[in-house]
């Protein structure tokens, strides 16, 4: 799918557009609080948000530039991301990609709380899990693995250290965050923590084949 518009990702420090896509929200998802729409869309927006850096930096060893003068989102009419882009190299070093990383997602954090009524540790527990599923969709994702708690410890903001299990032979985040999509009459998604550990499983399970 080819996007239909590109956005500067520093619209995410302007209230004014976050408030207008969090309220299209409602259109995709389902109307609900405000708090559980601006929860639902970071999901979305936080995996997209943080792949460029940890693409390149598993592929090349050089993590694209995470900072938000840097990055480009591609978007679709109904508001849905489908990727983003940086313009510019960082490093190679988790500390400085961390620094990077928690001026960006801290902004973005900081504006859908303002704005919607999140709480903002939930924000960084899904950017927690965002960054430990976008990992394990590299190219070399046992090693990319390693990666995950030294960035995310590095990045600060108060987000949980990234946790990953084994179903059969996958590596799979055992989530920290739920996207309360549940609370907008979706179902739970298969990963969800706000359902049993035997239901969790199964259908993990399921899923994976």
């Amino acid at each position: 799918m080819n996007p239909d518009l590109t956005e500067p990702a520093t619209l995410l420090a302007d209230p004014a557009w976050v408030r207008a896509r969090i309220g299209g929200a409602a259109k995709l998802y389902g109307c609900a609080r405000p708090e559980v729409l601006g929860t639902i869309w970071w999901y979305s927006l936080s995996s997209v948000l943080v792949a460029p850096s940890l693409e390149s930096l598993v592929s090349t060893g050089v993590a694209l530039d995470p900072s938000l003068d840097a990055v480009s989102l591609d978007m679709v009419s109904d508001g849905r991301f489908l990727g983003a882009r940086s313009s510019r190299p960082l490093s190679a070093d988790l500390v400085e990609l961390g620094t990077a990383f928690s001026e960006a997602l801290g902004t973005a954090i900081r504006t859908i709380a303002s704005v919607s009524g999140a709480n903002p540790r939930a924000l960084g527990a899904i950017a927690t899990d965002s960054i430990g599923n976008r990992l394990l969709w590299t190219s070399d994702p046992e090693r990319a693995m390693t990666l995950a708690s030294p960035l995310v410890s590095a990045i600060g903001l108060g987000m949980p250290s990234p946790r990953f299990v084994r179903v059969g032979r996958s590596p799979v985040v055992r989530r920290a965050s739920c996207c309360l999509i549940y609370e907008a009459g979706n179902p739970k998604c298969t990963s969800c923590p706000r359902q049993t550990p035997a239901e969790r499983d199964r259908r993990l399970r399921a899923a994976l084949g």
